[in-house]
């Protein structure tokens, strides 16, 4: 059995273009594996999610990431993300590139930043949840 690499968060936040801390990255790494859980019906963490079959493209994560947000922080999702300057869908594409910059993630020759980019306004996506 092969040892996990060492995350080396210095250089993920150098890669994402911003400070974002290791928070942030563990958020969108638990939100794929929510996300493929929700799409596919398997655990994002095992054998059968690494097949291609089982991809999450861009948009079907940020959706993911909203829904885990929600279920994880509830009311204080929004302002839990922002004080990890994630203030944005681009921010989780900055995240997910630097992953896959370091290895931690995997992409398909379709995937591109352009997939993360106004997928849904913050504001709107989570006001809902501070109204109530």
């Amino acid at each position: 059995m092969s040892q996990p690499k060492p995350v080396n968060w210095k250089t993920m936040q150098e890669r994402s273009g911003g400070s974002f801390p290791p928070e942030a990255f563990q958020f969108v790494r638990e939100g794929l594996n929510h996300t493929v859980t929700m799409l596919h019906g398997i655990d994002g963490n095992s054998e059968a999610a690494a097949d291609e079959s089982n991809h999450v493209d861009g948009q079907q994560l940020c959706l993911g990431l909203r829904d885990y947000a929600i279920e994880q922080y509830g009311k204080l999702a929004l302002t839990v993300l922002r004080r990890w300057g994630v203030i944005g869908t681009a921010d989780f594409g900055k995240i997910v590139f630097a992953m896959i910059d370091v290895g931690l993630m995997r992409k398909t020759d379709e995937d591109s930043m352009d997939d993360f980019v106004d997928v849904y306004d913050f504001g709107e996506a989570f006001e809902t949840l501070q109204a109530s």
